[in-house]
């Protein structure tokens, strides 16, 4: 009997014991569980993905101190394989993801969430060095090559970089401080790059302190840039705002920038090699854009056009303590073109300048420039805008025996600031007309008569393809740590 009662304790001692490690096997899958957050989000898009992953499932740690580099890469690399299977996005959620240069790949969306914060390295070895692009032929800071920009892609199809407003925080003084001591090798790298590419978005992102230029889509169409928000102080050097450059079919709208630039530069190569690339930027929509560049332009036409600009249609632009509004930079030995270019409904408070063209910009890439490529402008259309506090309501300086030609002004009012100069326009080698614009223009561009205002410097109403391109709504979900 005493046997039997001993046995019977252990049977029941051994099934107490497989209960215990069940219920303690219970609670902890249950407390894994509860660790686990499902996120849902939704956006507009180019096109919407069918897979998802999170950069903390390749090992992101979002401290601001710890390098994410390899986990951008390992992520982008393992979400490739998804590209013919309805595409992969990235999610990067709510942290401080410090990381050097990353390169993306085509059926892909990059998503940021609103308190995600992007930290540029600043360790040089995490920022490749590449080669110039062809169409400049060198750097802009170096003549070798360039820092690979932090976002990178290049020959891509469909690539989406976007989020609920998250923050990419170059962190640039470490960039300018070499800059300014001539102390880099290289250009410094921009924040988006992404180059001989089709179907880009780039969205609802806030931008900071640059090391250089924000975003640089080159020889690249079918584009959207909007909702972008870009701020650097407006002292830093060399960081434009958004650069379409050799681009063909862009759309860019609803973006507010603050920059030490020109707030949007159109540009299509450099000299003979821009020549040579022979790549031009058509078919550009810019619209409800607020700038604020005290040094600088809203928008500038190149000074690198090379490669020729054409069709640029601008609309409802606000410009405020910004140098000027719509300035024209070429120079004897661009070559290129700049034409078709339309402005309509414009404001424009403490400027420098409201209209500046110039045929005399300079800065070359090399002394090999042909002195006899010679630009043309011409077909240059301005109309309904207002401006106030303004020093000079125009320069626009053309080059000897090759005028500057088709220069359309109308309906527009300037007022001038106290201090403003005697003297409101300054023209030479232009050729043109204006209809209703006060202060009255120079002799070379004269009034046809108030009964011309509204028949004046047409703004095109045609439609381009990429106005036609409408967004998606995108939903998704994801379970993180």
């Amino acid at each position: 009997m005493k046997l039997l009662w001993k046995a019977h304790m252990r049977v029941i001692r051994l099934v107490y014991a497989l209960l215990l490690v069940i219920l303690l096997s219970s609670d902890v899958a249950e407390s894994r569980k509860s660790k686990t957050v499902t996120t849902s989000f939704v956006y507009s898009a180019i096109n919407c993905r069918a897979h998802s992953a999170s950069l903390t499932d390749f090992g992101g740690i979002g401290d601001g101190k710890t390098s994410n580099t390899k986990a951008f890469q390992s992520a982008i690399s393992h979400l490739s394989q998804y590209a013919s299977k309805g595409g992969a996005q990235l999610y990067v959620p709510a942290g401080k993801w410090l990381t050097g240069s990353f390169s993306l790949t085509s059926h892909f969306t990059l998503y940021l969430n609103k308190d995600a914060v992007l930290l540029a390295s600043q360790n040089i070895s995490e920022w490749p060095v590449i080669e110039p692009l062809p169409s400049y032929g060198r750097g802009r800071d170096a003549a070798a090559g360039r820092y690979t920009s932090l976002i990178f892609g290049t020959n891509l199809t469909d690539v989406i970089v976007t989020g609920d407003n998250g923050t990419i925080d170059g962190q640039g003084a470490f960039w300018w401080q070499k800059f300014h001591k001539k102390k880099l090798k290289y250009t410094r790298p921009y924040l988006i790059e992404l180059m001989f590419s089709d179907s880009i978005q780039i969205s609802n992102l806030t931008l900071l302190n640059s090391p250089s230029w924000n975003v640089h889509p080159v020889y690249s169409s079918n584009i959207i840039i909007k909702g972008i928000t870009i701020i650097a102080p407006v002292t830093s050097p060399n960081t434009d705002g958004i650069n379409p450059d050799s681009c063909t079919n862009t759309r860019i709208e609803d973006c507010y920038i603050v920059s030490g630039d020109d707030c949007v530069a159109v540009k299509s190569g450099w000299d003979e090699y821009g020549i040579k690339f022979g790549w031009p930027t058509k078919q550009l929509v810019i619209r409800r854009l607020t700038c604020i560049s005290p040094y600088s332009a809203t928008i500038a036409l190149g000074s690198e056009m090379s490669g020729g600009i054409q069709d640029v249609r601008a609309e409802d632009i606000t410009a405020i303590h910004t140098e000027s509004g719509i300035r024209i930079k070429t120079a004897v030995g661009r070559g290129g073109y700049v034409k078709d270019i339309y402005v309509q409904r414009m404001t424009m408070h403490t400027m420098k300048w409201a209209f500046w063209m110039t045929g005399n910009y300079g800065s070359h890439a090399d002394k090999n420039y042909d002195p006899n490529a010679l630009p043309e402008i011409k077909g240059i259309n301005y109309r309904d805008m207002v401006a106030d506090e303004v020093t000079m309501a125009g320069n626009l300086e053309g080059i000897s025996n090759d005028q500057f030609t088709g220069i359309c002004i109308a309906n527009v009012t300037i007022s001038m600031a106290a201090k403003s100069k005697k003297q409101p326009w300054t023209c030479s080698d232009v050729e043109g007309i204006t209809s209703g614009v006060t202060p009255k223009p120079c002799n070379l561009l004269p009034d046809q008569g108030p009964e011309k205002i509204t028949t004046t410097c047409e703004f095109p109403t045609e439609t381009l393809p990429i106005d036609m391109l409408e967004l998606k709504k995108c939903t998704s979900s994801i379970k993180l740590p």
